[in-house]
């Protein structure tokens, strides 16, 4: 054999006559992608999820990385079924290794039919249901480079799995095309490197064989993106904001589509000057967002305080991560809400809202404007790491649905007919007039100090009484506009759970899992947290013996809230919880419910 020929060949399952065996058909597939960081883990992930969604499947992809751009161990999980999904899968079908790392780390998740791939570049494995190809080798003699073994390896799963030659084709011209002729054409070699490794393997070709489905139609989006497109559609036009994983890529997005519609979006030197920006902003009349995560979320307290005692209206996307202080940038947590529930120093109004997947999050995001402007405070969209960045098959959003409610604005017209314009006027919802800088005949103060209705300045113990409940008692007045919660499962169900963010994609599921079981469950998925809807989950929690708040924080911190305001409930509500920094599989939900077998 010639050291070519000694370079390419695979290190497969064990010698000897491979039996003919019918591939194993799977209608919910979950592959994991491993590596250290910079080896294109995401890139063959997003690959997978473009042919998936192209079969009709639904598709869920999961990310963990280190907040570092090169080195560490890195891997994502892509998982398609039939059934929508927003969950990663409790136990990974195929396993693609790009190190021994990945290997080790992957091995207990793996399925018992499952197969590794991995790159035999630098290592061998002795597992029976195998293969290895030096990909990096492979692609970096021809192509010069061995970063396109994560587009051989897309090329060496496509036999695997028997995909469509054409199909599979067609996802790296789409995903290519855009960087122009060579890096497609580098692609497309890398791609018929991998397929023609795996053919020349015995046990690898058509191994396994997906089901088609019918989830046509639908995009893969990610919340972030949906976050800054309903910033967009919903009048959105001032963004300030500082680059913070992972709430990132909603500025990155804005960046892209806002300033052609007329749109500014500014990169601050950091937190403090953001939200002091987007307070600039909405004073002029702006509707303004920013986005951030727990640390910048701490800097912006005091700004977000002074919006609400000036009533300026607001949007903040606080994407979640792991802390406290630097935490763990890129895992996933559900820890800022006891920080937003108490937000600052002294007590202002504010609504959190709290969506569960990409389309709550473009509707959301629309609705957050309108709710600041309407009652003219701070609204805070609050989402997770898994939320924000884990791409998902979506259905298109629904353009048609939008509705923006500027609230009590004056318009030049309605202003020259006020006797007296009053910023801050007394009124029965608590909501003030409010009319930009620079409309003519009209001048206000506008301040962060305690104030009179014109905006001066003022200590009056009276005056004082009458302000605090004007700006307290609108989170009441607003509570019937406020997102309603949703209801999953039977009414006369006596097992609850609640939960919000994207823990709704792995309880939907749990629920699956439990009903097979006999056990009926209903599901209260919250999407306004704070004021807390007691009007909403006071009844369902007498309507169930037992409820189970399932969230990713150590002190279970949305079981007591709710504790706290409906103590007469305490001994019904109990706590699921994971702080590990990753995302609540089904079964982990399905153990923690007592008296499931």
């Amino acid at each position: 054999m010639s050291p070519a020929a000694a370079q390419i060949a695979p290190i497969a399952e064990p010698a000897g006559p491979a039996a003919p065996r019918p591939p194993l058909e799977l209608s919910d597939v979950s592959v994991m992608i491993g590596g250290q960081g910079g080896d294109g883990t995401l890139t063959v992930s997003d690959l997978l999820g473009r042919y998936f969604r192209k079969r009709g499947l639904y598709v869920y992809t999961s990310r963990n990385v280190l907040s570092r751009i090169r080195g560490g161990h890195a891997d994502a999980s892509v998982r398609a079924s039939r059934d929508p999904l927003l969950a990663v899968k409790s136990q990974v079908d195929v396993l693609v290794a790009f190190d021994n790392e990945a290997v080790e780390m992957g091995r207990a998740e793996l399925a018992p039919h499952g197969f590794i791939l991995y790159d035999s570049t630098t290592f061998h494995i002795a597992e029976a249901h195998s293969a290895g190809f030096p990909f990096a080798t492979l692609v970096g003699g021809p192509l010069g480079q061995p970063i396109f073994k994560n587009t051989a390896a897309y090329g060496a799963l496509s036999v695997l799995f028997g995909f469509d030659p054409a199909l599979t084709r067609s996802v790296i011209e789409e995903r290519f095309k855009r960087r122009g002729g060579d890096a497609l054409e580098k692609n497309l070699k890398a791609l018929e490197i991998g397929r023609k490794a795996a053919l020349s393997s015995p046990g690898v070709e058509n191994r396994y064989t997906l089901t088609s489905g019918d989830a046509h139609n639908l995009i893969l989006t990610t919340g972030n993106q949906a976050v800054a497109l309903g910033f967009v559609v919903g009048g959105g036009r001032f963004f300030a904001g500082y680059p913070i994983t992972p709430a990132t890529e909603v500025m990155e997005y804005l960046q892209r589509y806002l300033p052609p519609l007329g749109g500014v979006v500014r990169q601050a030197e950091d937190e403090l000057a953001a939200i002091n920006m987007v307070i600039g902003a909405s004073y002029a009349g702006a509707r303004a967002m920013t986005s951030t995560s727990g640390p910048g979320l701490s800097l912006m307290t005091e700004g977000l305080s002074h919006a609400g005692t000036a009533e300026l209206p607001l949007v903040v996307a606080d994407c979640q991560r792991v802390g406290p202080s630097t935490g763990q940038p890129t895992r996933h947590e559900q820890s800022d809400l006891s920080h937003l529930a108490n937000l600052g120093h002294g007590e202002y109004p504010r609504f959190i809202l709290s969506p569960a997947d990409p389309v709550d999050c473009f509707e959301l995001t629309i609705e957050a404007l309108n709710l600041a402007e309407r009652w003219r405070v701070p609204v805070i969209l609050l989402l997770d790491q898994a939320l924000s960045q884990n791409t998902t098959t979506s259905p298109r959003f629904d353009l048609s649905k939008v509705h923006l409610d500027r609230g009590k604005r004056l318009t030049h017209e309605a202003a020259t007919k006020l006797a007296q314009y009053k910023v801050y006027e007394f009124s029965s919802d608590g909501v003030s007039a409010y009319a930009p800088p620079g409309t003519p005949g009209l001048w206000a103060e506008v301040t962060g100090n305690e104030h009179d209705e014109w905006g001066h300045v003022s200590v009056n113990p009276t005056n004082r009484l009458k302000m605090m409940q004007k700006r307290m008692e609108k989170m009441v007045h607003a509570r019937a506009e406020l997102p309603s919660c949703r209801f999953f499962g039977p009414p006369n169900a006596k097992v609850g759970i609640i939960g919000f963010g994207s823990t709704s994609g792995p309880i939907l599921e749990s629920q699956r899992v439990l009903e097979r079981k006999g056990v009926a469950t209903r599901y209260l998925q919250l999407r306004t947290v704070y004021p807390v809807p007691t009007h909403e989950i006071d009844p369902f929690l007498k309507e169930v013996e037992t409820a189970y708040v399932v969230e990713h924080n150590y002190t279970g911190q949305l079981a007591r809230l709710l504790r706290e305001t409906m103590p007469w409930h305490h001994a019904k509500i109990r706590s699921i919880l994971k702080y590990d920094g990753y995302s609540f599989r089904a079964p982990q939900i399905v153990s923690g419910i007592k008296g499931v077998s």
